[in-house]
């Protein structure tokens, strides 16, 4: 092998798995990140729903009420 492509490999070689790690814990940092928006998504999702449906009772109230005066 070529002298100066032992001594690059020599070089860049040894970092590789700290490369590697580093890669594998952003997408992992970002996983998490993504698993937990998600789920706080969802139940913003159900509290929305939750008060649409209390919304439209109170407004089928207020229209009932009125309808009877």
């Amino acid at each position: 092998m070529n002298p100066i492509l032992e001594q690059i490999y020599a070089t860049i070689l040894p970092s590789a798995p700290y490369v590697i790690a580093a890669y594998a814990l952003v997408w992992l940092a970002l996983l998490v990140y993504v698993v937990l928006i998600t789920v706080r998504l969802k139940k913003t999702e159900a509290q929305m729903a939750v008060l649409e449906e209390a919304l439209a009772a109170k407004e089928a109230d207020a229209t009932d009420s009125i309808t009877k005066k």
